[in-house]
């Protein structure tokens, strides 16, 4: 299996995009439809009382995206693992037009586990 995860920090955004459910709904709707990823059952967002931030996360059947904002900091972190290839996605031209973004720092991490033997995969497919 072949997996990879992206890790990206988003800075200089715009405090009230950050606030902004739908819009933040919006980004990972965009995510989730160009990069063809299976959403399982609802997304859960949470917004903290006052000025603060949301935090969001979609169960994939390809693993999981997470969003996470910090107006106060004019921050946002997003967190997307796949466990199966995927081509790269434009995180800063999308994150810098949508959340006003002035810088996108976007790691890319592969993740790769290969079984030991063919009774492993056997055993962890009897499990499911």
């Amino acid at each position: 299996m072949n997996g990879t995860e992206w890790l990206i920090d988003v800075e200089g955004c715009s405090p009230d995009a950050l606030r902004d459910v739908r819009r933040l709904r919006g980004v990972c709707g965009r995510i989730i439809v160009e990069l063809r990823l299976k959403v399982i059952g609802e997304p859960l967002w949470h917004q903290f009382p006052g000025a603060g931030g949301l935090t969001g996360m979609y169960l994939l059947s390809e693993s999981h995206l997470t969003c996470h904002t910090f107006p106060e900091y004019g921050t946002a972190t997003f967190n997307l693992y796949c466990c199966s290839a995927r081509p790269d996605w434009n995180w800063d031209a999308a994150l810098t037009a949508e959340l006003g973004a002035e810088r996108v720092h976007m790691r890319r991490i592969s993740r790769e586990i290969a079984a030991k033997d063919s009774a492993a995969v056997a055993a962890t497919e009897e499990l499911s």
